[in-house]
Formats: structure tokens, C-alpha cells, sequence
């Protein structure tokens, strides 16, 4: 039975899940804008909401925790300097996921954009394998 457990599978063990979304986490904090699929997006959007409210508290704590979860102390620095003050107003929200029109052409995947809501605009997409594109607006 599945009583009580939450998430999505995504397709994976729970091991090759959980280091994707630290991944993808890593990526979102250092380009503030990702392209990945809507599932991996609506999923990553959890876990970079909790990462936003580790940095809204700036202990000592949190920032070993957040840490544990983005292995890179670039990424703490800037998730707790420049992101987090953003979002101080804020009680909630701190992510977006924008659904693309056009599914993925290998497979018919359906693609999003996940984004902070506050962010700077002159900042290009990521793809989530890691490979720069441009946007149409």
C-alpha cells in the first residue's frame, strides 16, 4: 500500500532521486532559471521552497543544512546573500513553473521552466542537463 508517502518517483530509485534533485537544486540556485520537465520541475519546486526558507532564517544551522542538500559553498553563499534577502517580505511562493507550449522532441515530454520569483531578467535559461539556450518572449 502507498498510504502516507508522499512525491514523485520520477522513474528512479530513491538514491538516483534524491542526488538528481540536489542537482537540479545546485543548478537553480546558481542560474535562478532552469528548463527541465514538468514533473522534475513541480517536484523541484518543494525542495527549493524549503532551501528559500533555510536562507530567510541565516544561522549558523541553516546554513549547514542547506549545505547537506547543495554540496558547494559557492552556492550557500549565494543562496544566502543574494537570494534569500529577496524573499524577506515574502511568507511563501518563492518559486514558479512556467509549462511550455511545445513537448520535448526525443520523447513527447512535456517541458517547464522552473524560476525564482524574484530574480533578475538578463539571466539565461539553463537546460538541466547543463547546456545553455535562449528563450522566445
Amino acid at each position: 500500500m502507498r498510504h502516507r508517502k508522499s512525491g514523485r518517483k520520477l522513474g528512479r530509485a530513491w538514491d538516483h532521486r534524491k542526488a538528481m534533485m540536489k542537482n537540479m537544486a545546485r543548478s537553480l540556485v546558481e542560474y535562478e532559471q532552469i528548463r527541465t520537465t514538468e514533473a522534475k520541475a513541480k517536484e523541484l519546486s518543494i525542495f527549493a521552497d524549503k532551501l528559500v526558507t533555510m536562507a530567510l532564517e541565516d544561522s549558523l544551522h541553516a546554513r549547514r543544512q542547506a549545505y547537506a542538500v547543495l554540496g558547494s559553498h559557492h552556492s550557500v553563499k549565494k543562496l544566502f546573500e543574494e537570494i534569500g534577502p529577496r524573499f524577506k517580505t515574502i511568507s511563501g511562493g518563492y518559486t514558479r513553473v512556467v509549462k511550455f507550449g511545445l513537448p520535448r522532441v526525443g520523447d513527447g515530454a512535456p517541458m517547464a521552466m522552473i524560476e525564482f520569483t524574484q530574480r533578475d531578467a538578463a539571466e539565461p535559461v539553463v537546460e538541466a542537463g547543463g547546456a545553455e539556450s535562449q528563450t522566445e518572449k
